[in-house]
């Protein structure tokens, strides 16, 4: 089965600096894909440039199989991706069915078609196990979980075939992580969106990984399915993962 998204010796540079080299990755439809790495091992740029704000200097991204060039975060949404980042980029303010539309607002002669975008939203919301009662709330009623499953929900009715998850656990408490990750499974079940899934938690890649791809400093230090990869062994091959264990090791002692 051709991969959902590819990518081929992509490197990227600022200057001297070496941000990506040489990387080939993919994730396919009905998998989640689990990006790991510490702070600054390449997920950042890697993420901006498969979501179209950075263009590789070297190397090539496909699309089911196709060529493509970004040369905007616009270009890649036309092509089917979708990037929820840890800042979601909702209004608080604003009520959740507003915050779902943001950008896309479905109108009526000269108003908006409120009746519509909050219908739309209760149904989309519903199926990734979210009961909004009243879409008309402030979206800052919502807890942090809830305000990802939003953010997952939009990217999908608006037509992901791949869905990129920048740390979408990082700031949020235990129960809320939880939710996120249950939303991360159903969204998979539907077999028909790729899922990346960033982060730098080794647990939470282990819960719902399916392949796994780790950074570190810009380049893949080891690429593969669950079959291919002991899942026990997932903290040393993160950076510093080693160290970490000897430490955790000394403080046991």
């Amino acid at each position: 089965m051709t991969p959902t998204i590819q990518l081929k010796g992509v490197s990227k540079f600022f200057g001297n600096i070496i941000a990506l080299k040489d990387i080939s990755f993919e994730a396919r439809k009905g998998q989640v894909t689990a990006l790991l790495g510490d702070n600054g091992a390449g997920k950042s740029t890697l993420i901006k440039c498969l979501s179209g704000v950075h263009t590789p200097d070297e190397g090539a991204i496909l699309i089911e199989g196709e060529p493509v060039r970004f040369r905007s975060p616009r270009d890649a949404a036309a092509a089917g991706i979708g990037t929820v980042y840890q800042d979601l980029a909702l209004q608080p303010l604003m009520s959740v069915s507003r915050n779902f539309f943001l950008g896309r607002e479905v109108s009526k002669g000269m108003f908006l078609d409120m009746d519509t975008m909050n219908e739309v939203t209760r149904t989309e919301m519903g199926k990734l196990g979210i009961d909004v009662a009243d879409p008309e709330q402030p979206i800052g009623t919502m807890s942090g979980g809830q305000r990802q499953t939003l953010a997952i929900a939009r990217a999908i009715y608006f037509g992901a075939k791949v869905l990129i998850l920048d740390e979408p656990t990082s700031a949020l408490g235990q129960k809320q992580q939880l939710e996120v990750l249950r939303t991360v499974n159903q969204v998979r079940d539907r077999s028909d969106i790729a899922i990346i899934f960033i982060t730098h938690n080794d647990l939470h890649a282990k819960l719902i990984g399916d392949r796994f791809t780790f950074l570190n400093r810009g380049r893949i230090l080891a690429d593969g399915e669950r079959t291919e990869i002991d899942t026990d062994n997932l903290r040393n091959l993160m950076a510093g993962g080693v160290e970490l264990a000897e430490l955790e090791t000394e403080f046991k002692q």
